[in-house]
């Protein structure tokens, strides 16, 4: 600690919360000159004619103006490339992030909590704890399976004001049984709370919850074009009964959403197909790799409904260290919960991006 953050410190307790101090920030790994596998990145970038288009339309629009029309442009654009139910609305967030931390404020109401499963989606539990909010973290089976009596008895003692259901999971990557997911979301819904079906990863995912939410006014869904392949754009969007999403949406801060981010949003759904071509290739890249990883003595590679394989290995750390050596990044996610002991989550890359990772993989263990 240095002189100056010794002095501050007495500022430091009397104004900031002593939860938030106790707190770790989400950490980002320094990926510089590395193979950048850790994060779930589309590993495809825009080729060079749409990158030419693109600088075009941003190049002239007006930055000395807030968003405005082109917003609700966004808005309906997503609707229709989602085919999202007549009857509901869509709102927008700075990525599922701020969507998350947007649900936990509007849903503050006295005794209220957040249930999901856990190893899940770190934010689901750092938002509600940002709020004041108790975060219930209730764990899958050993194979990474919802315990299904565990989170019903959870939901009946709890009364959670949301519980979040990550379809498919991260870091598991695995979409849950379709029955248990139908009874977790008629017992939350009998008791009065919300569910959320978080679809982040629904471009890789052979499901999705979407036509059956219809059946459920208390289920909201939610997307992100990170994993459509705008990582760097942060566009995240909610769908769900319209009397629903314009009560959440009076918690958005106006103008949250930047010009540039909305335009670059728009010029990729209008070149989806383009995007549907790199998800398409992540697929099948993630089926060889996967083969790969079964047919590697030493680790077990669990199935995967995302782009990212979870892989458990002898010793993590020792693996990870190893690859970072070699100058290929992973996520090593075997500290997040006992569940994920000596556990690593790979993202799939490219057909050359996972051969190298494999080989550092392979060198590391």
């Amino acid at each position: 600690m240095t002189a100056e953050t010794d002095a501050l410190q007495p500022l430091i307790r009397r104004n900031i919360r002593q939860d938030i101090v106790s707190m770790h920030a989400y950490a980002i790994q320094d990926s510089a000159g590395m193979l950048k596998l850790d994060a779930m990145e589309n590993p495809h970038r825009l080729p060079p004619e749409l990158q030419a288009l693109l600088g075009q339309r941003l190049g002239a629009l007006a930055l000395n103006r807030y968003p405005g029309d082109r917003i609700d442009q966004l808005r309906s654009a997503l609707a229709a490339h989602a085919q999202m139910p007549e009857g509901f609305d869509l709102m927008l967030g700075n990525g599922s992030d701020e969507l998350i931390s947007l649900l936990a404020m509007a849903c503050d109401v006295p005794g209220a909590c957040v249930l999901a499963p856990v190893p899940g989606f770190v934010m689901y539990g750092i938002s509600a704890q940002l709020q004041g909010l108790q975060f219930i973290g209730v764990p899958l089976t050993p194979d990474f399976e919802l315990d299904e009596a565990a989170m019903l008895a959870a939901i009946a003692q709890h009364k959670p004001a949301i519980t979040y259901l990550a379809y498919p999971n991260n870091p598991t990557a695995n979409l849950w049984n379709d029955a248990t997911i139908e009874k977790i979301i008629e017992v939350a819904g009998a008791q009065g709370g919300l569910v959320v079906m978080d679809e982040a990863y629904q471009p890789f995912s052979s499901k999705s919850y979407i036509k059956r939410m219809v059946r459920h006014p208390h289920v909201l869904l939610m997307r992100t074009l990170s994993k459509f392949g705008l990582a760097g754009v942060r566009i995240g969007y909610m769908m769900g009964a319209k009397a629903l999403i314009d009560e959440v949406d009076k918690v958005r801060p106006p103008y949250n959403i930047s010009v540039l981010n909305a335009e670059c949003a728009l010029f990729a759904l209008e070149h989806a197909d383009a995007f549907a071509a790199q998800a398409l290739d992540i697929r099948a890249q993630r089926a060889l790799l996967f083969e790969a990883l079964k047919a590697t003595s030493g680790l077990q590679a669990f199935p995967s409904d995302a782009n990212m394989v979870l892989v458990r290995v002898p010793d993590a750390a020792k693996t990870f260290a190893g690859m970072k050596a070699r100058k290929v990044l992973i996520k090593n996610v075997s500290g997040l919960h006992p569940l994920l002991a000596n556990c690593l989550r790979l993202t799939v890359g490219t057909a050359g991006e996972n051969a190298q990772m494999l080989a550092a993989l392979k060198a590391s263990l």
